[in-house]
């Protein structure tokens, strides 16, 4: 039976932290003097409100707590999440439509990065760090953040923490959950200072530092600028941003071993290296196109290619440069990049390089049963052999990825006749990466798209987001059978 007053607590205590963050973008506002400043306050009064009203009816609850109950706090605490989280957007009169702001919302918190806004720097300052601080929050999880307070409040936080990290080998810090939640927290934390301090000392203001290192940790790409990171025309930001996308799209286990100097255990893991491998082979295919073919300089053709294949790659969608206008090889290699996504146990969507490893790995070795059907020829990662339900469900997530894909891009183009836009709309917004193709590209919006699609692509989000099976098997009777 389900823990309905557990559900409940849990995400009355996370709507009171969401009110929090909201009053901290109150201040915001204040300290800019913006309009917004009521809209903060007010929005941060209704979600507060209506956290300590669940929090009345939610009194006493056992302190149990399920996968089932795990499964259902992220996705609804998700969902909760983005309509409280809309409200700044539409009392402001920033994102006046309720469709436009719940999307716009669902995307930071899925650390999507589409967006509906043309005006974005006319904005008001509030808005625009709300609108950044949804991606931090969304990046490492707001569910992770609660696994290190729900402990102390007597309520168990494992089954959270594998609804929120279902990847195939999600590596533990500590033993102690709340530990690990801790941990992370930490790391990533340590890194937006440090981001911050570079980005200011490289000439831009404390404030778009502090947003730029929101939606780059969090692998978001929410900028403050409507022309994303091409507004800076400065190479060491290009660079300083690079090195930050690389690192929030790594397992953040690895970001602690390498504070703690622990390199040779950094590079002795195999997911690590394919996904260095990646970004070097397609930033070397993409450079000596732009520098060849396209009359870029050499270091221009470099910084633009490692930018955006790192911004594809770890699922950032930051741009400096439209790779629509880049010759038709490139331009699809960028898309086929889409499908990749960071490392587990890293703030990127996507598929996750470690899932693109195993089901290499494991189709070269179904060659060699063939060849030797008597050879057991397990699949290995990190020198050691994985289990076979751990494969078994590679290969059904990427079979689900890649159904839901083609579905979806059926279903978009029935309101969206553009077939390049809806493959760009469905491939961006399942793999949580931002700008798509079509007119969705990186210099569009999802603005012009009609309302049931915004409606969709925001499901898509949070399916991606959640690696599919955590949404989905909330859509089976079984899972709500007693």
């Amino acid at each position: 039976m389900l823990n309905h007053k557990i559900i409940a607590k849990t995400i009355s205590l996370l709507l009171i932290g969401e009110a929090l963050f909201m009053l901290i973008s109150m201040f915001v506002a204040l300290y800019h003097k913006g309009s917004d400043v009521n809209a903060h306050l007010l929005s941060a009064g209704i979600t507060c409100g209506a956290g300590l009203l669940i929090l009345l009816v939610a009194r006493k609850p056992s302190t149990s707590i399920g996968k089932r109950e795990g499964y259902i706090i992220v996705t609804s605490g998700w969902i909760i999440f983005s309509f409280f989280g809309s409200l700044p957007f539409i009392l402001s009169g920033a994102i006046p439509s309720i469709t436009d702001a719940f999307f716009e919302t669902m995307s930071g918190f899925t650390t999507t990065g589409s967006s509906i806004l043309n005006n974005i720097e006319e904005l008001p300052h509030g808005i625009l760090f709300w609108r950044s601080i949804t991606q931090w929050l969304g990046g490492m999880g707001f569910i992770v953040l609660s696994l290190a307070i729900l402990p102390i409040l007597g309520i168990g936080g494992m089954q959270l923490f594998v609804a929120e990290v279902p990847g195939p080998t999600p590596d533990k810090i500590h033993p102690r959950i709340k530990e690990t939640a801790r941990k992370l927290w930490g790391i990533y934390i340590l890194f937006t200072v440090a981001e911050t301090i570079l980005l200011w000392f490289g000439g831009m203001s404390w404030f778009d530092a502090v947003c730029h290192s929101f939606t780059t940790m969090a692998t978001g790409g929410y900028s403050t600028k409507q022309d994303s990171i091409a507004h800076f025309d400065s190479p060491y930001i290009h660079y300083v941003i690079i090195i930050f996308m690389f690192i929030a799209g790594m397992n953040f286990t690895l970001s602690y071993f390498g504070l703690h100097g622990k390199f040779k255990q950094i590079w002795k893991n195999e997911e690590f290296r394919f996904y260095l491998f990646f970004t070097l082979i397609f930033s070397a295919i993409i450079a000596s196109g732009l520098i060849l073919l396209q009359n870029f300089g050499i270091e221009q053709g470099i910084r633009d290619a490692l930018f955006q294949v790192v911004s594809i790659i770890t699922t950032t969608g930051f741009g400096t440069n439209d790779y629509e206008l880049w010759i038709p090889v490139l331009s699809t290699l960028v898309l086929l990049m889409m499908f990749f996504g960071g490392s587990a146990g890293s703030t990127g969507g996507g598929v996750k390089i470690v899932r693109i490893v195993l089901l290499i790995k494991n189709g070269y070795f179904e060659l060699k049963r063939l060849i030797h059907p008597q050879a057991i020829i397990p699949v290995r990662l990190n020198k050691r052999a994985v289990d076979q339900s751990i494969v078994h469900n590679v290969i059904a997530f990427i079979i689900f990825y890649l159904v839901i894909f083609a579905a979806s891009v059926v279903v978009v183009t029935i309101m969206e006749p553009d077939l390049d836009t809806a493959i760009g709309a469905v491939a961006t917004t399942l793999g949580n990466i931002g700008p798509g193709i079509g007119s969705v590209g990186p210099t569009e919006n999802f603005a012009h798209l009609h309302d049931i699609t915004k409606w969709f692509l925001s499901f898509l989000m949070l399916l991606g987001r959640l690696e599919l099976f955590t949404v989905l098997l909330l859509l089976t009777p079984s899972f709500w059978k007693k």
